[in-house]
């Protein structure tokens, strides 16, 4: 980090800022820092609300940030819950191809894997698969074995510790209202008073473009949110899954599809769907805020992104709201399960850029300002990701 950075201000205590601040004390590149949080406790929004796996890299553009900060942070994510005793467990997925129109992009989807330097993948004929698991169906499956589960609010909470411990201050409770730029640095208006450093990183996920925008930047990107909603496999359902069975990604649709994971805590979690959200953190159908509603519809890129995927907004919307499409839906991967078999589950908000043109943002975007940096994108990996893209924005504000 630049010499003069010897105080940053971290915006956001979910787990990218949470890795940040970690990496930035544990190799001494400041003195001390402030991390501002808005909510009672860190790790609040995106950082729990997930499926809780740990993602090998496997879908990203070669060579771009996402898959390489992927490969690297679930070894280094790895490693952590190691030495905090933080459960978690490598236990592998499977993604299936259910017919034969799906193979090919499974191939491709191996050949990004290995070039991407995921270890281990496996070609899975249909005996292959069901011997892994048993109630699963496909033609064909591909076997990433480096892919695991955790718990990250214990890994949020470990981080806090740490953060603590060599010094960084971690306010909750301190919604950032207004940035000010002075001869120094920055000075922060926050619910919980004024907080000063000489060096600013936005982290604030949901709220990030709004935090760039505060800092007197104008960021082309717009925060939409997508509401992903779970059910839970009643206990007596859950032998139809005995790890994590996902879904061969199709290109028509901008997200991954509903697929099955089990958790660390026990049980087994169906979804995520992607339906567009009425609130940044509208984790209820019902929830609404007009402030965000109307940083949506203002956007052009919005409308654009809807013109594009008119049917997966409406059949998305139709499967949030029956339960039996959602059931059918899963019943690609496990035909076995039937509706009643599902439980309500919870559900997170991505927090996913579109850019002016209509189009998701796809990679890890880190935009630099005048002595500040904002992560401008950073949904699923980032999770995984977030000691190693720690370690690239230190690397980065280092190398100024």
């Amino acid at each position: 980090m630049s010499t003069r950075a010897t105080h940053p201000i971290i915006v956001g205590g979910g787990l990218v800022g949470l890795g940040t601040a970690w990496q930035i004390l544990r190799a001494g590149r400041a003195r001390s820092l402030t991390l501002l949080e808005k909510e009672s406790r860190v790790g609040a929004h995106q950082s729990t609300h997930n499926s809780g796996v740990l993602h090998a890299g496997l879908y990203y553009k070669p060579g771009s940030l996402k898959a390489r900060l992927a490969v690297d942070g679930i070894r280094e994510m790895t490693a952590y819950c190691g030495e905090k005793n933080i459960p978690h467990e490598i236990c592998g997925k499977v993604v299936v191809a259910v017919d034969e129109a799906e193979v090919p992009r499974l191939r491709a989807l191996e050949e990004r894997g290995r070039a991407n330097g995921l270890g281990g993948l496996r070609w899975l004929d249909r005996d292959a698969l069901r011997a892994i698991e048993p109630h699963a169906a496909g033609v064909a499956a591909l076997h990433v074995p480096e892919e695991g589960i955790v718990d990250y609010a214990a890994v949020c909470e470990a981080l806090r510790a740490d953060i603590a411990q060599m010094g960084g201050q971690i306010v909750t409770g301190a919604e950032v209202r207004a940035l000010r730029e002075t001869a120094g640095g920055w000075t922060a208006r926050t619910a919980a008073g004024e907080y000063a450093g000489d060096f600013l990183i936005n982290c604030a996920g949901l709220q990030c473009d709004r935090v760039c925008r505060m800092a007197g930047e104008n960021p082309a990107d717009r925060i939409v949110p997508f509401r992903g909603e779970y059910y839970r496999l009643r206990a007596q359902s859950a032998h139809l899954v005995r790890n994590l069975i996902y879904p061969v990604p199709d290109p028509k649709f901008p997200f991954l599809g509903v697929h099955f994971t089990r958790l660390i805590g026990g049980g087994v979690e169906a979804g995520p769907n992607a339906v567009l959200a009425f609130a940044r953190e509208a984790y209820r159908k019902t929830q609404f805020n007009p402030r965000d509603m109307a940083d949506a519809l203002t956007f052009p890129g919005f409308w654009k992104f809807l013109a594009a995927h008119p049917r997966m907004a409406w059949e998305e919307g139709i499967r949030s709201l029956s339960k039996n499409l959602f059931c059918r839906s899963l019943q690609r991967l496990v035909p076995d399960l039937r509706e009643e078999d599902l439980a309500p589950g919870g559900a997170g908000v991505r927090a996913q850029a579109i850019s002016p043109s209509g189009e998701l943002v796809q990679d890890f975007s880190l935009v630099r300002g005048e002595r500040a940096l904002h992560v401008l994108n950073a949904p699923s990996p980032a999770a995984t990701a977030s000691l190693a893209i720690g370690r690239h924005i230190t690397q980065t504000i280092e190398a100024d």
